[in-house]
């Protein structure tokens, strides 16, 4: 997809507008190991205003986004207003700001997508780091659902230690943003018997720990949720991305 941007039409035969726009598209879209669609566009009127590197407004819409991490992302869109870039460094396949930007961001996670993230050795390292009564953690068969009252249930087992019995954990909670950086399972209700209660109230605690967006941000960036809505089978974040330069990848914690 990345490549198909720029060889779908020469370089010197497309008008400042497309050049941008595919570019930019491109600069984004190869922070992600592949995606199912990408789709960029620029606004500038009259066009030569791109010639001194001001731009109306960018667009960006990509759908079936698969991070390098295993994350994968079902929509990402971003809408920029008033952009100004340093244009002599797209004729070199990049994109320079000349100033901080800020975005507006809305993303869409699938159930298919939570499950998937949970399972990656990304987030699997990270829930590994919590201790339980001294002893490591290890996870499988992690499943993530949207309930029909917009509630997200986590089923998986986790083995304690050396342990050869798993124990099931299996919970449901409601998810809401806090201080526009953080988001947090809250009024969860626990299943099972006690031992599976005790190490669920662990893992919420350590997975509230965990998502905060601070700890996922590209490279460059600072992302903010200021909403999300629980549909029937997805996620959906409202928000805003803080953008000094275009990222080359993401921090790792």
């Amino acid at each position: 997809m990345v490549m198909a941007l720029f060889t779908s039409t020469p370089i010197k035969n497309q008008s400042g507008d497309r050049l941008v726009s595919k570019v930019a598209g491109a600069a984004i879209a190869a922070l992600f190991k592949s995606s199912d669609n990408v789709v960029a566009n620029v606004r500038a009127e009259p066009v030569a205003k791109l010639l001194q590197g001001s731009l109306d407004g960018f667009d960006f819409i990509g759908k079936g986004m698969r991070m390098y991490n295993g994350l994968r992302i079902e929509v990402m869109e971003l809408y920029l207003q008033a952009v100004s870039i340093d244009f002599s460094a797209i004729f070199t396949g990049k994109v320079k700001l000349r100033q901080p930007i800020q975005a507006t961001l809305r993303t869409v996670l699938t159930e298919s997508d939570l499950t998937t993230s949970f399972n990656t050795p990304f987030v699997l390292e990270k829930l590994q780091r919590l201790n339980y009564h001294g002893q490591p953690l290890h996870f499988q068969n992690t499943q993530m659902n949207i309930t029909e009252n917009r509630a997200l249930r986590l089923k998986t087992q986790i083995s304690v230690g050396t342990a050869n019995q798993p124990i099931d954990v299996d919970f449901t909670a409601h998810i809401e943003a806090q201080e526009r950086h953080k988001i947090k399972f809250v009024d969860v209700k626990y299943n099972g018997n006690q031992e599976s209660v005790d190490l669920g109230k662990s893992l919420i605690d350590h997975v509230n720990d965990l998502l905060d967006l601070d700890k996922f941000a590209l490279e460059n960036t600072q992302l903010r949720v200021d909403r999300l809505r629980v549909g029937r089978n997805e996620i959906t974040f409202y928000g805003v991305a803080k953008i000094d330069q275009f990222p080359n990848g993401i921090k790792k914690k």
